[in-house]
């Protein structure tokens, strides 16, 4: 897992042949205009999701990894706190190979991220975002999910 600003997004740049693509949408598109849900930039290979959301507290979002994509998740507007784990110390449930969604149980350590800020989870990374912070906050995120 990585957590940082947009302005240091060249450091991240070299991670992957889908990050130069990622992080360019995101700095040359106006963010908050966007619609919701998913803008294809290179079809399967690289899309976002834009998202709109009330953030919630810990028993009502769900642990989660992806075995195909890695998610650079970009807070827009509001804030968040995102939790993380290594996936070898949580339960594993069953994979849901359609959704490329890895249902899991557990704790881990978080981050809050703000307007301007990004995580990045790689397939070893559980994620639970969309967490509250003290009370409930609405957020605009885009998902950036770079196909492996």
């Amino acid at each position: 897992m990585i957590f940082d600003t947009l302005d240091n997004y060249v450091r991240y740049a070299t991670l992957g042949e889908n990050f130069p693509a990622g992080f360019k949408f995101l700095l040359e598109n106006d963010l908050t205009a966007l619609p919701l849900g998913r803008i294809d930039i290179d079809g399967a290979n690289l899309f976002a999701l834009v998202q709109e959301y009330t953030t919630r507290p810990v028993g009502q979002v769900v642990w989660e990894a992806h075995r195909n994509y890695i998610d650079i998740q970009y807070v827009v507007s509001g804030q968040e706190r995102m939790g993380f784990a290594n996936l070898g110390t949580m339960q594993l449930g069953e994979y849901v190979p359609e959704k490329d969604f890895q249902p899991m149980t557990g704790s881990g350590n978080h981050v809050d991220a703000f307007a301007g800020s990004f995580a990045i989870f790689f397939p070893q990374d559980g994620h639970m975002p969309g967490l509250l912070i003290n009370s409930p906050e609405a957020v605009r995120k885009v998902v950036l999910k770079l196909k492996i």
